[in-house]
């Protein structure tokens, strides 16, 4: 049995396939923004209603809409759900032992100015927090600190969420660029090359933008040396990290860097004046609840950098695996002489698993007539979770936590996490499903309406994506395939239009529902989620005009800037 996808299943009208097929979306928005289901739920019974509508409005068999929901069920679980599993088990061991504090200390002591604390806390740490584990940490942990140091709990809520836009299309070792590799085609490699000729522009602008939320212009003045060195330090390694590298390691690279920076060039230079907030006193008692910082503790050097090292271990672990000729070996395709890449090749081919998705191979024909095949792809040594996992071994060694409690809080981290990566799961095998039925192509094609335009719009795509589901790579699964579609239709590189969608998700970011609830959890402002999101809302929506502004450009005059 063969199906050959239709894009104007509905009345033979393109408009009207394109309302149908837009019922998925528009109930997974419903569910999470509206309704506020849980993110598992709202996941499962999306990929529900969106098997509905592919069987029944789109004509597709009913095995073969369930097994490509469970081909994108498997990407979800490996290299997606691994990688978040092994990252955030890497972040609790540093918390189980007290590393963490000590790395939290080290940030803190530097400065007392409140514009150069939100700059190392809520821009650098924060970014390193999304690379090295993601998954709301980041703005939970550093909006935490900044509330403890004597921040509003909304400004420092607020503040947070702004300043994570810079690393999330890289979180988490690279998830975002990783997963839309899937549904996309586009190698991981060529989409991290485009984001990073895109983030590195708001990764300058950034660091000024949030002194100038805080402070005012003049105040951001003042301290304009520091701001450049933060934000250039991190855009400039973010380039060459996400062009030469991979999209792995940018975050974790570019938030090293400019925290170090910025660390080693306030041991040469002061502002003028110390900044604080003028209700200081009133924040210190809004924050009283908190743990009290004003008791410093002194660490050595060498206490501070055994701290830092499970992370120093983890950004070389993950930089071994994104070598080319290992990958091949790790993946099991390596076929050059060097005997011990052979070795790892035969380890790596028998931990290789790639059959074809039954029902679903080869079967399913494009409008052209193509066949479209369908593979479980399970590359388990060569998976970066697998990579960030031997980090967590060496770590232990570092950490000194015995076995038992090593393997406790692996278990600890798999039960906070099962219903996470139901949702993630969920998500794929739904963004799976829009794509074999048809039903991402017929949205495609109704976008492509918009024309020569259309790269302008098309970060805003990616904006509503993460809106939507909290997650650029959410949003990259579900409309990645689409800015494909629509990009090749009206004639813009679909290289840009992918990256476009991951570069304008993460503006969204700081507007989502599962975002601003963390952040309020984090600051004690649960209830007030409304507040905050009348505070980011502004602030997304300039942004993203501004991503949609460089992508118009990147297709037209900049063009030269696409890989």
């Amino acid at each position: 049995m063969t199906f050959v996808q239709n894009f104007t299943p509905v009345r033979d009208s393109l408009a009207l396939s394109a309302v149908v097929a837009l019922i998925p979306i528009v109930y997974f928005f419903w569910a999470l923004a509206i309704k506020r289901m849980k993110g598992y739920v709202a996941g499962l019974t999306t990929l529900l209603v969106a098997l509905a509508v592919a069987v029944i409005a789109f004509k597709m068999p009913a095995g073969m809409a369930f097994m490509s929901a469970t081909q994108g069920a498997a990407y979800g679980i490996l290299p997606i759900g691994w990688i978040i599993i092994t990252s955030v088990f890497l972040y609790k061991l540093t918390v189980k032992t007290g590393q963490f504090e000590i790395i939290r200390n080290s940030v803190l002591s530097i400065t007392e100015d409140r514009r150069l604390q939100a700059l190392l806390v809520a821009f650098s740490f924060g970014a390193f927090l999304e690379g090295a584990a993601g998954f709301g940490a980041p703005v939970a942990i550093s909006a935490a600190l900044l509330v403890g140091l004597g921040f509003n709990p909304l400004y420092a809520a607020g503040l947070c969420l702004i300043a994570n836009i810079a690393p999330v299309a890289f979180g988490a070792i690279g998830i975002p660029i990783i997963a839309v590799e899937g549904p996309t085609g586009i190698p991981a490699m060529e989409i991290s090359k485009m984001v990073g000729r895109q983030l590195p522009f708001l990764s300058v602008f950034i660091p000024f933008y949030l002194v100038v939320i805080m402070a005012g212009f003049k105040k951001a003045l003042e301290i304009m040396p520091a701001i450049l060195v933060s934000g250039v330090s991190f855009a400039v390694t973010q380039y060459l990290s996400s062009n030469f590298l991979g999209p792995e390691l940018p975050d974790i690279l570019s938030a090293l860097v400019s925290l170090f920076a910025l660390a080693i060039f306030l041991k040469f230079w002061k502002p003028k004046t110390i900044f604080r907030f003028s209700a200081e006193q009133e924040m210190a008692a809004a924050s009283a609840v908190r743990k009290p910082v004003e008791k410093q503790i002194s660490y050595t050097g060498g206490q501070i950098f055994k701290a830092w090292s499970p992370f120093l271990v983890l950004t070389g672990v993950i930089s071994l695996w994104g070598i080319p000729t290992l990958k091949l070996s790790l993946t099991g395709h390596y076929e050059g002489p060097n005997a011990v890449l052979k070795a790892i090749n035969s380890v790596g081919n028998a931990l290789t698993v790639m059959p074809e998705v039954p029902l679903l191979h080869n079967r399913i024909l494009t409008g052209a007539g193509t066949e479209i095949a369908a593979l479980y792809k399970l590359e388990i040594l060569g998976a970066a979770g697998t990579a960030i996992l031997i980090a967590t071994i060496i770590t232990k060694y570092i950490v000194g936590i015995a076995w038992k409690d090593w393997i406790r809080t692996f278990a600890e981290t798999l039960n906070e996490l099962k219903f996470p990566v139901i949702t993630i799961g969920s998500v794929v095998g739904f963004a799976y499903v829009t794509n074999a039925s048809g039903m991402s192509t017929t949205l495609g094609m109704t976008l492509a309406k918009t024309g020569f335009l259309f790269p302008f719009f098309s970060p805003f795509l990616g904006w509503l994506g993460v809106f939507i589901t909290g997650s650029d790579t959410s949003a990259n699964l579900l409309f990645g395939n689409l800015q494909k579609v629509t990009a090749t239709s009206v004639g813009m590189d679909p290289i840009l239009a992918v990256a476009a969608n991951s570069s304008g998700g993460v503006t969204g970011k700081m507007i989502s529902p599962q975002s601003i609830a963390v952040a309020c959890a984090a600051v004690g402002l649960a209830g007030k989620e409304s507040d905050l999101f009348r505070f980011t809302i502004k602030h997304s929506l300039f942004l993203v005009m501004l991503i949609g502004i460089l992508t118009f450009l990147q297709n037209g005059i900049l063009s030269w800037m696409i890989p």
